[in-house]
């Protein structure tokens, strides 16, 4: 387990953003957003995938008996509840109701919620590159200017969010035989090109109204979890990393 301390410039950014957001003013519902049918479809998806409220990972994080890494973690939902609002707030300006529930959500929540905290992290860690790169593709390949600031907002966070878990998966890691290891990182790979995959068909013909072809928005997954990976198990043996601005 890594020293409490770690854990503490994560708990000061996340605190900083709680801050901030509550000065800044919320985006302009009123003035309505334009939300092609498809599009609305998968932002829904999208939606509910935001919408838990992060009980099973806050119970996980409590056990893992690092207290400044459980309260990270807290503020961590947080910022994915406010997701979940924001998308909610953008679908009913644009005239669209939330959806109570979709298939690749259940899979991904059993997936995480089948074993420990370790478990948990490397597929949550999965759905936030999937995120980087989906909301990228909302915020640059809309017109509708409410779309493009709500996924701006989203983005900016998720940012933040993979480089933290990232931290925490290395502490995991870190007594683990290097054998163990490899064996895990490939099953990381698996589950990361099979989660991809089903997004890029799932979500595809919104991502082509967006400009991405399904080939172009998984060859940018996968590259962005190159980095994760190697951040992970690769560096798992040395010393924690500071959030990044």
């Amino acid at each position: 387990m890594g020293r409490h301390s770690d854990f503490i410039p994560w708990t000061r950014e996340f605190e900083a953003n709680v801050l901030a957001r509550s000065v800044a003013e919320d985006p302009e519902w009123d003035r309505g957003a334009r939300l092609d049918p498809v599009l609305a479809r998968s932002v829904q998806r999208f939606q509910v995938g935001e919408s838990g409220d992060g009980g099973n990972l806050i119970r996980k994080a409590d056990g893992a008996g690092d207290p400044d890494y459980a309260t990270a973690a807290r503020l961590f939902v947080a910022e994915e509840i406010n997701h979940a609002r924001l998308l909610r707030n953008l679908l009913s300006s644009a005239g669209y109701e939330t959806i109570s529930s979709h298939w690749t959500d259940v899979i991904f929540v059993r997936l995480r919620r089948a074993l420990g905290l370790r478990l948990e992290l490397m597929v949550l860690s999965i759905a936030e590159v999937v995120a980087l790169r989906y909301y990228r593709a909302l915020r640059d390949g809309t017109t509708d200017p409410l779309t493009t600031e709500v996924a701006r907002l989203i983005l900016e966070d998720e940012r933040r969010h993979v480089p933290f878990h990232c931290q925490r998966l290395r502490v995991a890691f870190a007594p683990t035989p290097r054998p163990v290891q490899v064996v895990l990182l490939l099953a990381w790979w698996l589950v990361l090109f099979g989660a991809t995959l089903v997004v890029a068909v799932d979500h595809g013909p919104a991502l082509r109204q967006l400009g991405v072809t399904r080939t172009a928005f998984t060859r940018d997954v996968i590259a962005l979890f190159q980095g994760v990976a190697a951040d992970t198990i690769g560096a798992s043996k040395g010393s924690g990393s500071q959030p990044s601005r």
